[in-house]
């Protein structure tokens, strides 16, 4: 019988369902498991320019191949899903989109089921890459240091997880610090964090307009995601991004210093500070941000001490 690669693929899949490879594992799985289709391409190859002459040659080509069907099997196998990002994994769930999101929220296995996630161990990941790449110094809002005076789930779309700052006059001489004191908008940018563990075409629209709502008054707002599935998904933020400036980092929550900015955010000009105001009249530590930010105004200086610094 004729060796089908999709078969096999789906099928490994299928018996390791909601686990999640990369399609680098898969091909080192189709390589372990079927030396004689392995033998075969080799075989076949050396009439090739570039013979597949080793393992490692023969593996990354599987990988191509893999790729290279993604569309055709997720069209005949909607249970077949992929997250975006580097690398981009594959996994087989009978789930809903928004079971999904649900289960994530619940503190569902991420990882390939091998730790367990919450949104809050996304928060000083988030400051570690923000601080080490960005040099933005964040502070996290809590919603239980918040007055609850909107009633449950209130105060969802007033203000957002994290908040940073951006010192534009870091390595600038004592004299320029000094004058510019009255013009402190223009040394600094304040940005703004909506951070989520799964995004996908479920909750996609949701959790965007929050962050849209949430940042309204930074000069820098961000959706923040560990997990982001589908194609279809991605192209939606892009859309919405166009529309409303709110930029997207994937976060890495295995190494946080590798997340990237996947859809840059539009700059506002200035920082509206009426909007700020109300979230200081609702939340503690938004307050506290805003007295490091005035702390910064008045001397120029960053103090490590007020700021969440998972790393330097």
């Amino acid at each position: 019988m004729k060796f089908n690669l999709g078969t096999k693929v789906f099928e490994y899949l299928k018996e390791n369902s909601e686990k999640k490879f990369t399609a680098r594992e898969v091909a080192t799985w189709i390589h372990e498991t079927f030396p004689e289709y392995i033998e075969r391409k080799k075989n076949s190859s050396k009439a090739a320019v570039i013979p597949l002459n080793d393992d490692d040659a023969v593996i990354q080509q599987v990988v191509a191949e893999i790729s290279s069907q993604r569309p055709r099997l997720q069209k005949k196998h909607p249970e077949l899903k992929t997250t975006e990002g580097r690398p981009r994994k594959y996994y087989y769930t009978d789930s809903s989109d928004s079971a999904e999101v649900e289960k994530a929220e619940n503190n569902s296995l991420l990882q390939n089921n091998s730790a367990s996630l919450k949104e809050h161990d996304l928060y000083p990941m988030l400051s570690e890459f923000l601080v080490s790449q960005l040099e933005v110094y964040s502070k996290r809002i809590d919603e239980k240091r918040s007055k609850n005076s909107h009633g449950p789930r209130g105060n969802k779309w007033l203000y957002p997880d994290v908040v940073g700052l951006e010192d534009l006059s870091e390595g600038w001489n004592r004299e320029i610090k000094d004058c510019v004191k009255e013009y402190s908008d223009k040394k600094t940018k304040l940005w703004s964090f909506e951070v989520k563990i799964l995004v996908n075409r479920s909750n996609i629209r949701e959790v965007f307009f929050q962050a849209v709502s949430n940042s309204s008054w930074a000069n820098f707002g961000y959706l923040v995601a560990s997990e982001l599935e589908g194609t279809d998904t991605l192209k939606e933020l892009r859309i919405l991004s166009s529309l409303h400036g709110i930029g997207f980092i994937l976060l890495n929550s295995e190494n946080p210093s590798e997340s990237e900015i996947t859809i840059p955010a539009k700059e506002k000009l200035d920082v509206d500070w009426n909007t700020a105001n109300r979230l200081a009249m609702e939340n503690k530590d938004f307050i506290e941000y805003i007295k490091n930010v005035r702390q910064f105004y008045q001397t120029g200086e960053i103090r490590i001490r007020d700021w969440d610094i998972a790393t330097i």
